[in-house]
């Protein structure tokens, strides 16, 4: 049965496969008959090619002529490949128009009962309104309409079995401009009332206005659409309260579930549960097993005469935490491309033409949204820019320089303006600056309530909790004179375009999580208020400093920050980071320099206690926290410095020896403390160099750019005097090379140890480099076994056939050449079994020369 979640090609290869099956099985039932035997093994060879092929043939054509009968069929086989489906997917992209057209041509006729008629007048009204309700917008702009303003998005369809949380998989997979008739072919198919299909995206990539446009497209009589927003239901009810409970939402009065397909007159209800990601957020409770409940429940109503199709939406990132059913397809919404971003912009400036002439206003420029696409990808965050430029046309101003941390700042500080002004309209001059510099202060706890425990969302409960040991009563760290009262977590940040707020109902309580549509806006205000506070450091040095008195400002804000994650382990905070430090003046970054050294030189000392000491995002070890503060003041202090850091000035000592022991101490505290990969972060981000002065050895911190390594900077070091006439020392390598990262990591631990073993290994490291990157074994070992060791050892033949079998390359060669000088000492029978395993390779001949001979 063709599938439209497999395409064509996909199906004719299954098809060819079963035919050539039972091609074979005819075969064998014909075997021994005279019939049989009559034939050459030219005709049987004939006849072996030709029926599995002219049995394709003849399915395509029945199958044409019940699509011809049945139009519903051709959406079925997933032919999206003709150029005359292109055209009408295109034509057809607006809207789920198609999947109404389609459905309603193949009807019935039958119509709805009068009870449930007023639902389906209620799903077709939502299409006369905003795709956005909850979006604030000035006075006489015009949000399109939901069957107007909605794009068919594109869509990859992973099929039932598939695993869902594989990049590789879905990777492997086509996009697909087919939404219309995907869902046509899926409702009108038994598979439909098999499992549930789960529909995924990312957050604001138009989950739930699907399945709001989807019950409005559905031709009543046919189908019964009945949306549960799971974020209303009670968390810890079956499936049927749940159902039962949006019912009631939907018809405003109380209805039983068998009551309902009673009404339905022979309709198939499509229940559309949404927000499945909301259930497993908020309430933390483990809801592993619940798309199997629901796939259990569609079992049960279908035995008992009331079948019915069921959609599950999600985000994509909680997908891996639930079982997916073995009958269950996966749709995944991708980002607009260039061609929806187009016709939605085109909608929004026609919708908004009169409000731009009003206000003597352009329309919104879509070269500008299209130069960033992580924004205009998805339907939400697209429409945020789209606000953002009716100010003023503020987004255009950005065009000719459109820096990406310029870009989220004035995103960022447009719409904290805007909140401000809702609740303090009178606000104006400095007074507005310090109020939007408080929003966006409590933007930033929320993005490290993230950051620190490891999470892209936060919990109203946590981040209540850490807004209160942060900022406390007044606001902000204590002496910066903010004045507003600390507000409950949803007034912080429910407000904001950009912050998606998930709920959910337990116990009659709801519980509410929120995280970034989009991971940069958290990323950016991590790194904003990192640099804000640097800024605030470098003002109070440099005030000190006018005035002749020595006083060093306390970091005890700065360390409630940073003691719990890296700042390297997330690239992107890092790349604003060194941003924003670079923005600082040259004078200011000269002061942090020094303080920032002098904060690292004393950071695995005893700290006094603080008033940010209720602050405790994750429970953390001590020794982590030290190893957390320490890594990210190194970072810091490498990048105020604008290059390279002597160790002597990290470690405020004068000796280069001390100065090195000092580190070989901090390095091995990271390496114990730190997960691993934000000790690879930290190394990868962090470029230590190793050389000689007047015969002594010193080291040096500095920031890796992504230039070429000198081996001779990371590994010489562990051997006395001046290496100049080693042939190696002018080696150098790209970085991500496994011997370079290899290198690297013994350079950055400053272990003599592993850089003695490194430096003898290096000719074998350079002659075979990568290849071994990502073998089981030993394979380094095993080659200088079979170069060294006894050739008549009764484990050899053992590691060559390991040697032959995960080797590749250069080291398949080696191991072939050894080969060759073995042969004659090993038994033929050993030979010949390791040259079926190396069948091919170029080198053989000798050998086989010696096999011929015996």
């Amino acid at each position: 049965m063709p599938g439209p979640q497999l395409p064509h090609e996909r199906t004719r290869e299954a098809l060819l496969d079963r035919y050539q099956a039972l091609t074979r099985a005819l075969f064998g039932l014909l075997s021994g008959l005279a019939v049989w035997d009559e034939l050459d093994e030219t005709r049987r060879s004939r006849l072996a090619r030709d029926i599995p092929l002219r049995s394709v043939r003849r399915y395509e054509e029945l199958f044409r002529r019940l699509v011809a009968d049945f139009p519903e069929v051709a959406c079925w086989s997933a032919q999206v490949g003709e150029q005359a489906t292109r055209e009408e997917v295109r034509t057809l992209a607006r809207g789920l128009a198609g999947l109404q057209e389609r459905l309603t041509a193949i009807s019935s006729g039958r119509s709805a009962s009068d009870r449930l008629r007023a639902l389906a007048e209620t799903n077709r009204a939502t299409l006369a309104r905003p795709v956005v309700t909850s979006a604030d917008v000035p006075e006489g702009m015009t949000i399109p309409s939901l069957g107007r303003g909605y794009v068919d998005p594109c869509i990859r369809v992973l099929p039932a079995g598939a695993n869902v949380a594989s990049e590789e998989s879905w990777a492997a997979l086509d996009r697909r401009d087919d939404l219309a008739m995907f869902l046509t072919g899926h409702l009108t198919l038994p598979q439909a009332t098999d499992a549930p299909l789960l529909v995924l995206g990312q957050p604001g990539a138009g989950k739930s206005v699907l399945t709001r446009v989807l019950a409005a497209r559905l031709p009543e009589g046919e189908f019964l659409p009945l949306r549960v927003e799971l974020r209303h239901v009670p968390a810890d009810a079956d499936v049927l309260a749940q159902i039962e409970h949006g019912i009631r939402d939907a018809l405003d009065e109380a209805m039983s579930w068998p009551e309902l397909v009673q009404a339905a007159g022979g309709a198939l209800p499509v229940v559309m549960l949404d927000g499945f990601d909301e259930l497993l957020q908020a309430t933390g409770v483990n809801q592993s097993d619940y798309l199997e409940r629901v796939a259990a429940f569609q079992r049960r109503q279908a035995e008992r005469g009331r079948a019915l199709a069921v959609v599950v939406t999600s985000r994509t990132a909680v997908a891996d935490r639930a079982r997916i059913p073995k009958d269950s397809v996966v749709l995944r919404l991708e980002p607009f491309d260039e061609d929806r971003v187009r016709q939605w912009v085109t909608t929004w400036n026609h919708s908004n033409s009169q409000y731009f002439t009003t206000r003597g206003l352009q329309p919104l420029p879509l070269d500008v949204v299209l130069s960033v696409p992580d924004l205009a990808g998805q339907p939400l965050l697209l429409l945020m820019l789209a606000l953002y430029d009716a100010d003023a046309n503020a987004l255009r101003r950005l065009a000719h320089d459109l820096d990406e941390a310029d870009l989220y700042e004035r995103l960022l500080h447009g719409f904290a303006a805007r909140e401000v002004r809702k609740s303090a309209p009178g606000l104006a001059g400095a007074d507005l600056a310090r109020a939007v510099e408080q929003e966006l202060l409590r933007l930033s706890v929320t993005a490290f309530a993230m950051f620190n425990r490891g999470r892209q969302w936060i919990g109203e409960t946590d981040l209540d909790a850490d807004l209160r040991a942060l900022l406390g009563s007044s606001g902000g760290p204590g002496g910066q004179g903010f004045r507003r009262p600390l507000t409950p977590a949803e007034s912080v940040i429910g407000g904001f375009f950009f912050v998606h707020a998930t709920q959910a109902s337990r116990d009659d309580e709801r519980l509410r999580t929120y995280e970034f549509l989009h991971a940069t806006f958290g990323e950016y205000l991590v790194a904003r208020l990192v640099v804000r506070e640097l800024a605030d450091l470098a003002d109070e040095l440099a005030l000190a400093a006018s005035r002749n008195r020595p006083s060093s400002p306390g970091d005890a804000f700065l360390h409630a920050l940073l003691s719990f994650a890296t700042l390297a382990g997330r690239a992107p905070v890092a790349g604003f980071l060194q941003d924003g430090v670079a923005r600082l003046p040259a004078d200011r970054r000269a002061l942090l320099r020094g303080h920032l050294c002098g904060l690292f030189a004393s950071a695995l000392m005893p700290r006094p206690g603080s008033a940010y000491d209720d602050y405790q995002p994750v429970a953390a070890e001590v020794t982590a926290r030290y190893a957390a503060y320490s890594a990210n003041l190194l970072l810091l202090a490498v990048l105020a410095a604008d290059g390279p850091v002597p160790g002597t000035e990290l470690f405020a000592v004068p000796q280069p020896e001390a100065a090195n022991e000092a580190w070989r101490r901090i390095a091995r505290l990271w390496h114990s403390q730190l997960a691993r990969p934000e000790w690879q972060a930290l190394i990868g981000t962090i470029r230590v160099r190793h050389f000689l002065r007047d015969g002594v050895r010193h080291l040096e911190a500095g920031l890796d750019e992504g230039q070429d390594y000198r081996l001779a900077d990371l590994v010489f070091f562990t051997w006395p005097g001046e290496l100049t006439d080693h042939p190696y020392d002018e080696v150098t390598f790209s970085p991500g090379d496994p011997v370079t990262e290899w290198a690297a990591e013994i350079a950055f631990r400053d272990d003599t140890t592993l850089g003695h073993l490194f430096v003898n290994l290096l000719p074998y490291a350079l002659e075979v480099g990568g290849s071994l990157a990502a073998s089981p074994f030993p394979l380094a070992a095993d080659l200088l076994f079979l170069r060294l060791g006894d050739a008549r050892s009764g484990d050899r033949h053992l590691i060559y056939r390991r040697a032959l079998t995960y080797g590749n390359g250069r080291y398949q060669d080696l191991v072939i050449e050894q080969l060759r000088a073995d042969c004659e000492l090993m038994p033929a029978e050993q030979v010949r079994d390791l040259l079926r395993v190396a069948r091919g390779h170029p080198r053989l001949e000798g050998i086989l020369e010696r096999l011929d001979q015996e």
